[in-house]
């Protein structure tokens, strides 16, 4: 079969984005403006350690593993902030990006002690990471709520109708797509995806995953693409990837991937084709081609499968024609996008939960101890880096022009050369 060339689909595949990308350097939501990973900043730092390239660091209050966001010169997070009596308050917090100076912190949401309680033991109460856009802070807690703040810290609204029982807490990001909010719900049972208006926080529309797997619960983050000129929502599940239809939720195509459950990463649409792991307790990665897909498509849509070295929890980045990804382990790949075909295959030291970073032929992994390996974004294996930064991480770093930010177990980190 004939292949529109590699450049081609790369470009059709970058004309919709999710988020207007105005600023084409801030990093407005969970891996940035495309959702990728992939950022344009120039003079990111190489080497650093907790004496060398540090500009600044800060104390942030509470616990959490959201992902540091930038948004014209701010810097966005969430934490879960307990108290004497054991309770936990829920903040959004904006700092300067230049200074590291702490601008608003702002409760959001106190549930009861029982909804932030139950966490696996690498997860936080404040580990979905924020979006920024339109003037708006939006934050979600999963079954604890979503909310809306303007950037002086203003709640707007609160969501807190969506009600339902997760396993070892909440963990995906929403997306934002329009003026919908999108997320999934997908706890113990009765999992669900539903939409809100991001104007008033109200339920557009709540769709059932009607899912066969076992184990229900799932925290991966929707992606939002755009095939033929439609408008797909992209979201893995326990044993099942959909897309579904925007404006109300309907279910447009879904390939199954067998008992996959606990899916994390955050699927990358890049050469006309969707890459996206299967989850626990065995992962694949999959290709998948959307064009075309309807109904269950699994036996027609799968373009190629990778199962050695595929991610459980880190999602996966593209760099022109190839697929950079790492294990939970630390095998990291470079693999052929289009094919499949593994051009290396190599241990990182540690074990890996966040999500890496590419920027200018450089690859950033992040492993959970704080160290960042930094490879070169090449078919073959180049490390040019090893960074210790000292201190434990589960969060995603955020490049910035100059500058790259690390949250770290109690303290966030700016980077610089």
């Amino acid at each position: 079969m004939d292949r529109p060339h590699p450049s081609r689909l790369l470009a059709a595949s970058l004309l919709f984005s999710p988020l207007c990308a105005d600023a084409a350097l801030d990093w407005p939501q969970f891996r940035g403006p495309d959702a990728n990973g992939v950022s344009p900043a120039k003079n990111l730092p190489l080497e650093w350690s907790p004496t060398k390239g540090v500009a600044w660091s800060v104390e942030i209050p509470g616990k959490g593993w959201s992902s540091p966001v930038l948004s014209e010169g701010k810097i966005y997070l969430t934490s879960a902030v307990g108290d004497a009596a054991g309770e936990v308050g829920l903040h959004a917090l904006c700092l300067e990006q230049s200074t590291g100076a702490l601008l608003w912190d702002k409760e959001v949401f106190r549930p009861e002690p029982g909804d932030a309680s139950a966490m696996h033991r690498k997860n936080t109460a404040a580990s979905p990471t924020p979006i920024v856009a339109g003037g708006k802070v939006y934050v979600h807690f999963g079954h604890m709520g979503t909310a809306a703040l303007d950037l002086q810290g203003t709640v707007l609204w609160r969501q807190t109708s969506l009600k339902y029982k997760p396993v070892h807490g909440t963990g995906g990001s929403p997306l934002l797509l329009g003026d919908s909010l999108i997320f999934g719900a997908d706890g113990q049972k009765d999992p669900f995806i539903a939409a809100l208006d991001a104007r008033t926080g109200e339920v557009r529309w709540q769709k059932a995953r009607n899912t066969a797997a076992k184990k229900q619960f799932s925290f991966s983050t929707p992606a939002a693409i755009q095939v033929g000129g439609v408008q797909q929502v992209i979201s893995p599940y326990s044993g099942f990837v959909a897309a579904y239809n925007p404006a109300d939720g309907a279910e447009l195509w879904k390939v199954a991937y067998g008992e996959g459950y606990s899916v994390v990463p955050r699927p990358v649409y890049a050469h006309g084709l969707l890459y996206l792991s299967s989850g626990f307790d065995s992962a694949a990665l999959y290709a998948i081609r959307p064009e075309g897909a309807a109904g269950d498509a699994s036996a027609t849509a799968v373009a190629w499968t990778l199962k050695k070295g595929a991610p459980h929890t880190p999602s996966v980045v593209v760099v022109g024609a190839n697929l950079f990804c790492v294990s939970d382990a630390g095998i990291a790949s470079c693999v052929d996008a289009l094919t499949g075909e593994v051009h290396w295959s190599e241990r990182l030291a540690g074990n890996f939960s966040a999500s890496p970073v590419a920027a200018r032929e450089r690859v950033y992994f992040l492993n959970e101890a704080g160290v960042t390996s930094v490879v070169k974004a090449a078919p073959k294996f180049e490390l040019l880096a090893t960074n210790d930064l000292g201190e434990r991480t589960l969060a995603s770093a955020a490049p910035a022009e100059g500058a790259l930010f690390i949250r770290g177990e109690t303290h966030l980190f700016k980077l610089v050369p």
